[in-house]
């Protein structure tokens, strides 16, 4: 399970700039993730994402819309969407994080630009277990992928 709350990020990501300069985003730019995400599946790994996002959105969370629409679900993820006002009664914690096996906890910190900071990891159950009842927490209020799209945006063309 994958949590994300942050608006942009890495803002100058090759894919990212080609988009904004008009260039389709490709299934086949992004082939290793597909085949990670994949493979687990096939495995019988839930593979889940939660991404709160502010409304409306930002450019770069119109970019994950769309390359969610065309690589992360056709790859095998389940993703929702949140929509940050109606997450004001959550609990969460301070960085987007990845819950591996219930076992292995890898927090994703950013630089103020938007940049990868370092990333941490855990093996502790007391906050492996935290963290998930906080994805759990995100994951029942928000919106499938499917159901939605971004208010004010029109919804890429697949």
């Amino acid at each position: 399970m994958h949590l994300e709350m942050r608006d942009v990020y890495t803002p100058k990501g090759p894919v990212f700039v080609d988009w904004q300069k008009g260039i389709p985003i490709e299934y086949d730019r992004h082939g290793d993730w597909i085949e990670l995400v994949g493979d687990a599946v096939k495995r019988g790994v839930d593979w889940r994402r939660a991404r709160i996002v502010s409304e409306p959105v930002t450019d770069f969370i119109q970019y994950e819309w769309e390359t969610t629409t065309i690589v992360n679900v056709p790859a095998g993820e389940k993703v929702r969407w949140l929509p940050r006002r109606r997450a004001s009664e959550l609990l969460l914690p301070g960085n987007d994080f990845w819950v591996f096996d219930d076992s292995l906890l890898r927090w994703t910190s950013f630089h103020g630009d938007g940049s990868w900071g370092p990333h941490e990891f855990s093996e502790d159950p007391k906050l492996i277990r935290r963290c998930r009842e906080a994805f759990e927490s995100v994951w029942e209020l928000a919106i499938d992928h499917a159901d939605y799209t971004p208010p004010g945006k029109e919804p890429v063309a697949v």
